[in-house]
């Protein structure tokens, strides 16, 4: 009896599978599908999309999904200005409204300081904690692993900047927020199946669930803040960015964007928003660039003569500072380029049918620009492995060629380039300075150092320990 189920079992089994042969001989019979696409790797798919150039590819239909991931709905309740797939005049409105916020409280004069601007402020308040927390961890360990100091110090910038306060960097609240951004970031980037198979969404999935958990976390923490605000709030001495969105929600909008009436709701997710960029993309570009000096200490080395040179030791960094520092300005360029550690944008969606080198993408369909094939484009770069500030100065290596600089991709494109830009390089730019203008940064001798990319929404290296800091003058310069 045994035998006898065993075999008609097995005559099942080849009847289903010569069904399921046929049934995908007749579908390419039948059906206009383009060849099947070169195998790509599920590693680095920043690296080996760029294969599937030369390919016929086919799409989504537009009436079969969303216009974005499905699983980026859980963002900011749906709400998200960077990740929900709304385009329209109240998006553009909020947008440009969270745009003037950020610049606003950047910018504005700092009461307390002689700073030029309150982001100065804050920076060089951090970046000089940065120096000593170094310093005190080599003396006690001999080595440090420098991101997570680099995390909560990025992270309590953009604080100040959102909330008016600055956590003490033990601060459990702020941690746990810290490491919530690194799980989104490590859920987000992989993308998930139920973007491209909708019933999916309805059956039970521990990575969606995490991911949910992660937003609900996240929105938590936020709204705790502007609730906090909201008790507080004083029309007449308006603290940071939260009380300005506020104060505009109280007063039902103004100008050109007084159609935007924000809701409770919606200040939560335009802060959830500034603040959840506003300290991730800071922290790893600067992760890169001080894992870029200490692999190359002749790039370190001109950096700090041209520091020594321009600034000297009397005086720490300033925003004005970069215009006359053209080798530290081109290194940061290099670095966005070389490691491209933003591969992706987020997902725009075409708002009509378009023709692009002989493919044709029908009307709202979710697209992602590919930045680190453009930053590595043999056509574009000589050389584009190698790692070279030079290629951004002038013939004479005194000035900044602008028209090369403008090639990198590193913030987006369109509509949904980042808010932020601006104001985080202008971060990076005082991060990396004053940390260079004080402390020499290297790699333990003989110990092997794997800055193969961790792919995700922001690309880092793999944890390493062998960094050695020192300081590069015996006594603190004066400030």
């Amino acid at each position: 009896a045994g035998i006898g189920t065993r075999s008609r079992g097995e005559s099942s089994s080849v009847s289903s599978t010569f069904f399921s042969c046929h049934l995908v001989l007749l579908c390419l019979v039948l059906l206009l599908l383009p060849p099947g696409s070169p195998q790509l790797s599920n590693l680095y798919p920043h690296c080996t999309t760029g294969y599937l150039s030369p390919c016929t590819t086919g799409y989504l239909s537009p009436s079969s999904r969303d216009k974005s991931p499905w699983h980026f709905h859980y963002i900011s309740n749906g709400q998200s200005l960077a990740f929900s797939p709304d385009s329209g005049e109240v998006w553009r409105a909020r947008r440009r409204l969270a745009q003037s916020a950020l610049k606003s409280f950047s910018i504005a004069p700092s009461p307390t300081s002689s700073c030029s601007c309150l982001l100065e402020e804050h920076v060089s308040k951090e970046a000089e904690y940065l120096v000593t927390k170094f310093l005190q961890v080599m003396e006690e360990h001999k080595s440090i692993d420098l991101n997570q100091y680099l995390l909560v110090s990025v992270a309590n910038v953009i604080c100040a900047i959102c909330f008016g306060k600055r956590y003490e960097h033990e601060d459990q609240e702020l941690l746990r927020v810290v490491d919530l951004g690194k799980e989104f970031g490590e859920v987000a980037g992989g993308g998930h199946p139920t973007d491209f198979i909708p019933p999916l969404r309805y059956l039970p999935n521990r990575t969606l669930e995490a991911f949910k958990d992660i937003n609900r976390c996240f929105n938590a923490f936020v709204q705790k803040i502007v609730q906090d605000h909201y008790s507080t709030f004083d029309k007449g001495h308006i603290r940071d960015i939260t009380d300005s969105l506020i104060q505009h929600c109280q007063e039902n909008g103004a100008g050109e964007d007084a159609h935007v009436k924000l809701s409770d709701e919606k200040i939560i997710n335009i802060v959830n928003d500034l603040f959840g960029a506003g300290f991730d993309t800071v922290a790893t570009a600067l992760s890169w660039s001080l894992m870029y000096v200490a692999l190359y200490p002749d790039i370190q080395k001109k950096i700090h003569e041209e520091l020594d040179r321009t600034i000297g030791r009397e005086r720490r960094p300033r925003l004005s500072d970069r215009g006359t520092l053209p080798y530290t300005e081109a290194f940061i360029l290099e670095m966005f380029r070389h490691s491209s550690f933003l591969p992706f944008t987020i997902p725009h969606s075409t708002t009509k049918a378009t023709a692009l080198n002989g493919y044709y993408i029908p009307k709202d369909t979710c697209v992602f620009i590919n930045q680190w094939q453009v930053n590595h484009d043999e056509a574009l770069w000589k050389e584009p492995s190698a790692f070279r500030p030079e290629r951004f100065l002038s013939a004479s290596g005194t000035e900044l060629n602008r028209a090369e600089g403008e090639k990198v991709l590193a913030f987006g494109l369109g509509r949904r380039r980042c808010p932020g830009e601006t104001i985080g390089r202008w971060e990076i730019f005082l991060f990396l300075t004053t940390l260079l203008q004080q402390l020499h940064f290297s790699l333990r001798p003989g110990e092997p150092v794997d800055i193969t990319p961790q792919y995700g929404l922001t690309m880092k290296y793999k944890k390493c320990e062998a960094f050695q800091i020192r300081q590069r003058f015996p006594e603190k310069s004066s400030l």
